[in-house]
Order: structure tokens, then sequence, then C-alpha cells
């Protein structure tokens, strides 16, 4: 049946915290709060970023993309999970499942792409000064950001027409509040084996060199910030940095730990409180990481307030 075109199924449901039943209007609340401080967050960064001259810059360039990014993951999910913690049918139907799929792996791929690029930016900022609006022109900005768009899309659509061809002929019940992948493989009773591999190596591999790059950006950084003589200088360069730095660490350390703890540690409670803080708490912070440790946000937040003008986003 492995290479039967076929599923018996033409919906699954999602049963998330399905051991706590009293709990959904709790949860329906918490996801409530922390979907409205995302699209908050995160399209008032998109705004302030577009309204303000000053951050047209190739740093907030990108962090508009990665706002874009984490604005469309929980978009993605949360509604849909809202919407089965209160009614009674809690359907999805297989098409929709592959959409939350495809969109998943696309900005979880964009969201660890743009990490990289936002430190190659802080490399060439801070050890290449003179030569940062040469080198980070706005052509290079708009074909990193196409490409990396490109690539997550593609490794998307290739994900997505493997798991079509799986059949499902066992139990239609997800027990998560979205289409996770290891849920998905579960009910399959097709092998799996190859979609496994492909997503190991896809996902290992932009993890790696992303990694890769991050580390060695910071590395050059690092060298460069110690070679600055007066304390207030090496200071002043390291601040440019601190909120990339805290949203990669949150973005890895997160990722690290969930993959590297076998699945049967986890109830299934535990997988999906563990699923809401890279699905929904992330994109959340990161806005929030780069508006209250950022001098420059504040300030432009400041100007916008007190006119109204509108100027295209540029890098």
């Amino acid at each position: 049946m492995a290479g039967d075109n076929h599923t018996a199924v033409s919906e699954f449901i999602l049963l998330a915290f399905a051991d706590s039943p009293a709990l959904l209007v709790p949860i329906f609340t918490l996801f409530l709060a922390i979907y409205s401080v995302t699209v908050l967050g995160n399209l008032g960064m998109i705004t302030l970023i577009s309204l303000d001259p000053q951050l047209h810059t190739p740093m907030y360039f990108f962090l508009s993309n990665l706002a874009f990014v984490d604005f469309c993951c929980s978009s993605m999910i949360a509604p849909k999970a809202m919407e089965t913690f209160l009614v009674e049918s809690k359907a999805i139907s297989f098409a929709g499942c592959l959409v939350q799929f495809y969109v998943f792996i696309a900005v979880v791929s964009a969201e660890c792409l743009l990490l990289a690029i936002m430190a190659y930016d802080r490399y060439v900022a801070i050890c290449n000064p003179l030569l940062y609006t040469t080198v980070m022109s706005r052509g290079l900005c708009l074909r990193m950001a196409a490409g990396a768009y490109t690539l997550c899309l593609l490794n998307s659509t290739m994900h997505v027409t493997f798991i079509s061809r799986l059949s499902f002929c066992h139990s239609n019940v997800i027990n998560h509040f979205f289409c996770d992948i290891p849920s998905l493989f579960k009910l399959s009773c097709s092998d799996t084996l190859l979609n496994e591999m492909l997503i190991f190596i896809t996902a290992g591999g932009k993890a790696l060199s992303s990694i890769l790059i991050i580390l060695a950006s910071y590395t050059y950084i690092l060298s460069a910030i110690l070679r600055i003589p007066s304390s207030q200088g090496r200071y002043k360069a390291f601040s440019t940095c601190t909120s990339h730095l805290t949203a990669v660490s949150i973005f890895y350390v997160t990722g690290l730990f969930i993959n590297l703890q076998p699945r049967s540690n986890f109830t299934p409670t535990q997988s999906q409180v563990i699923s809401v803080f890279y699905t929904l708490v992330i994109p959340m912070l990161n806005p929030l990481i780069y508006s209250l440790r950022n001098k420059e946000v504040k300030a432009a937040l400041r100007r916008v307030m007190s006119r109204k003008t509108f100027s295209p986003l540029f890098c």
C-alpha cells in the first residue's frame, strides 16, 4: 500500500489536550492572548519599519521579513486551534492539513535562513562598516530574501508532495492542535521512511548551514569588537547584536531541546505544550525582543507617533 496514491480519510480530527477537557476554555483564552500580541507585535513592527525612513536599512528590512514569517506561522495554526477548543466539530480537511504542514515547514525554514542572513548583515556592519552600504546593497538584500523564500517554498512543495502520496487507513484522530509531522506519520499505513529521511536531510542541512554561518559571523564580530580600544565603543558595537543573539538563542535552544529528546519521553500533553512554545510563543517574542531591547525602534516609534507620514519600505 506504500505506493498507492490514495487516502482512505478525507479529514482529520484535532483532539488537542483531550485528557484535560476542563482546561479547554482557559487554553483558548491563553491562545487568544498570545495570538493577539503576536499579530499586533509583528504587524506593528512591519508598519513601523515602513513608516520610518531611518529604519530603511538592511537590518530592519530583514527584521520586517522575520516579522512577516512569524505572523504567517501563528496565523496558520492559532485560529484553527482556537476553533477546535470551543466547537463540537474538530475536523480539518485533508487538504487543510496539508496546507498547515506546507506553511509550517516553509516559515520555520524561512526563519532559520533569515536569522543566518541577519547574522551576516551584523558581520558586515561591524567588521566592514565603511563598505556596509556598498556590500549590503538594495539588490543584494532583495536577492537574499527572495532566495530564502524560494528555497523554503520549494522545500515545502517537495515534502507536501511526498506526504500527499501516503495512505491513511488507520485512525484519523490527531492528538494535537495542528497537523504536525510525527502525528501524520503515526496515522499513515504507508512506509514513511523516505519522508523521514527527506525531512532529516533537508532540516538538518538548513539548520547546520545556518548555525555555521551564525557562528562564523559572530566569531569575526567578537574578534572585531575586542580590537576596539574604548569600552564604550565595544559596548555600542555589541549592543547592535544583542537582540539578534537573543532571538537566535531562543530559536535554536528550543529546536535542539525538542529534537534531541526522544519522542517517547513526552506525554501527548507535554508534546502539545512544547509545540505551543515554538509555534506561538517564539513568533510572539521576536517583535518584543527587537522593540524592548532596541533604542532605534523605540526612537522610531516616538517619531511615528508624533507625525503621520508614509514612505515605501526599501532596503
